[in-house]
Order: structure tokens, then C-alpha cells, then sequence
């Protein structure tokens, strides 16, 4: 079932010229790891409370994959860029002394971080001054149950707001907490005496050599998978890439293929040699047969969508 959800201006609240049409205020998301601040937009244009997918991931706030697919369709009946809507988020959020726990919908926002829509006006029911840039929660709701003070928030200018949002969304991803998580050492299991841990060969290498723990031959035009005796645990948000190493490439026209270990592999770390020479290669227990490089990475998930946002690049 794909439930409609019109919000006229989403696509292009970057081009409003008129500053009564929208109002930013500071927020601050409980994240459950930290505190977030962030300027949202309040804007009665649209249907529902969105929040931008890729602020939640990196601020790890949880999101719930919906029952049902929402989309997004713009004002003239065509679907955004930004939808289907498949998940939502729940997050304590606090306006001034407003405090609240806050239902939105993840959606791939473009131009704002969040957006403050009918829902939550609804709901709170603001008297917002235009010309002050001030919101006055006083509806009975607010009284009641949100406020811990001042019933008054203050606008931030849309200017300044953009730029602090643009400092949160890419700001540095800090690591989930736990006792591996903020390790970001490499750990190295010997599984045979006779195994050697990877190392630099120099001062200001990059790859750690990767040493084999037996003797083969690699045939030519063939391959074989080599053995190092090693395991390694990796930190979190991070995987090894296992490379050639240049002198066997250029002499001896030996390659590695599937050269990727993830972070939660714990088996022996095997390096397939692929020989593109003519002649078979011998491998001798103890040669540096490769390089190990450890990168970062940013875990995405993937989101099916019904249509995909023009570019100029063509076919």
C-alpha cells in the first residue's frame, strides 16, 4: 500500500524569497549518545515532520522501518526525489524549554536537515510573530505537559541556521560507544608459531606486508590460494583491503584477486595469488606475497526508490 503525501514547497524552499514563508528555530535531538543542535524549519506547507536520513545516521539516531511506504509527491502530482518515506523516528526534542518527544519521517531532504510541518503545529498549536521572529507555545498542551519555563523561543536568522545545519551534517562521525568501538587499533592472532604479524617495510609505508605461513607454487596463467597464519579483528567502520605488492607485480606478473576482509571475519586471512606470467612462480614459507591496507568506510543502506533526480551527465 503507497499512501500519498503532498508537501507543495519541500523541492524548492531554497529559492523562497519572502521570509514570512518559513521560520528556523534551534532545536536539540536527543540522539541517545549526545545531544544534537540543529535548525529546523517550521513550515504549515508541509503534511508531515520529516527528518533527513543521512543526519540520522550519522548521529545515530534510530530509525523504525514503517509499516507501510509513504510517498512523496510535489504539488503538481508528481513524485520527489526525496521519498518513498520507509522509515520513521521517534526523538525527545527540545525547543527552548519545549520539551517533547517528536515523530518524524526519514526522507532524503536536500535542502534542510529538518522540518517542522502541520503535524507539530497542530499539535502545539504556536502563535508565531512574523515581524519578532518569536514562538509562543501557550496552548494548553504546552503548558501542561512541555514546558519547564519560558514559553518563548527565538528565531535564528535562516542565514545562520543553514551554516551551523551544514556544520551538523557533516560534521566527523563519532564511533558507537563500547569497548571495541573507540579502539581503533588492529588486533593480529598468530594461529602458528612460525606466523609472522604484518608490518611496514618502511617508515612511511602504507601497506603492511603480508607474509605466507607455507611454501606452493602459483602455475602459470593460474592461481592459488596462499595461507598466512594470521587473523585480525579490525575496528569498527573499517575493512582490509589485500593489494599486490609492486616488485612481484612488475617482475613476475603476480596479482591478488578477492581481496577483501570485512571487520567481523575472524578466520585465517588467505591471500589469492593470481599468476599472469608464463612461467609457474615458487612461493617460499616466509615470502612478503602482498599488502594489507586498512580503510574506512561509511555504511549506507540502500533505499529503492521509484524515480531517481535528473543530472546532466548523460548515458
Amino acid at each position: 500500500m503507497i499512501m500519498e503525501n503532498y508537501y507543495a514547497a519541500l523541492n524548492y524552499t531554497d529559492t523562497l524569497e519572502n521570509d514570512n514563508d518559513h521560520i528556523m528555530v534551534k532545536i536539540q535531538l536527543h540522539s541517545g549518545k549526545e545531544l544534537v543542535t540543529i535548525n529546523p524549519m517550521i513550515d504549515s506547507g508541509a503534511t508531515e515532520d520529516f527528518i533527513d536520513r543521512e543526519v540520522c545516521n550519522k548521529q545515530w539516531i534510530k530509525m523504525i522501518k514503517a509499516k507501510n511506504p509513504r510517498e512523496i509527491y510535489l504539488a503538481e502530482g508528481k513524485p520527489s526525489a526525496m521519498g518513498p518515506v520507509t522509515h520513521m523516528t521517534k526523538v525527545p526534542m527540545d525547543i527552548s524549554s519545549n520539551s517533547e518527544l517528536t515523530t518524524f519521517q526519514v526522507a532524503n531532504l536536500q535542502n534542510h536537515e529538518v522540518i517542522l510541518g502541520m503535524p507539530w503545529l497542530r499539535e502545539h498549536n504556536p502563535i508565531i510573530d512574523w515581524n519578532d521572529k518569536r514562538i509562543r507555545f501557550n496552548s494548553e498542551r504546552c503548558t501542561t505537559w512541555c514546558l519547564k519555563s519560558s514559553a518563548v523561543a527565538y528565531a535564528v536568522p535562516e542565514e545562520k541556521a543553514l551554516e551551523e545545519n551544514l556544520i551538523t551534517r557533516f560534521s566527523k562521525v563519532q564511533a558507537k560507544k563500547g569497548p571495541m568501538a573507540s579502539d581503533q587499533s588492529v588486533r593480529v592472532k598468530k594461529l602458528s608459531n612460525a606466523a609472522r604479524v604484518p608490518k611496514n617495510g618502511s617508515a612511511r609505508a602504507v601497506g603492511q606486508a603480508l607474509y605466507t605461513n607455507e611454501g606452493t607454487d602459483v602455475p602459470a596463467r593460474g592461481q592459488t590460494i596462499v595461507g598466512t597464519g594470521i587473523a585480525i579483528g579490525l575496528p569498527h567502520n573499517t575493512y582490509g583491503r589485500i593489494a599486490p605488492r609492486s616488485s612481484l607485480a612488475v617482475k613476475h606478473r603476480l596479482r591478488t584477486n578477492a581481496g577483501i576482509i570485512d571487520s567481523d571475519y575472524r578466520g585465517e586471512v588467505k591471500v589469492v595469488l593470481a599468476n599472469l606470467g608464463d612461467q609457474p612462480y615458487q612461493v617460499e614459507k616466509g615470502d612478503r606475497i602482498a599488502q594489507l591496507f586498512i580503510e574506512k568506510f561509511a555504511n549506507r543502506e540502500l533505499q529503492e526508490v521509484t524515480q531517481l533526480d535528473d543530472t546532466k551527465r548523460e548515458e
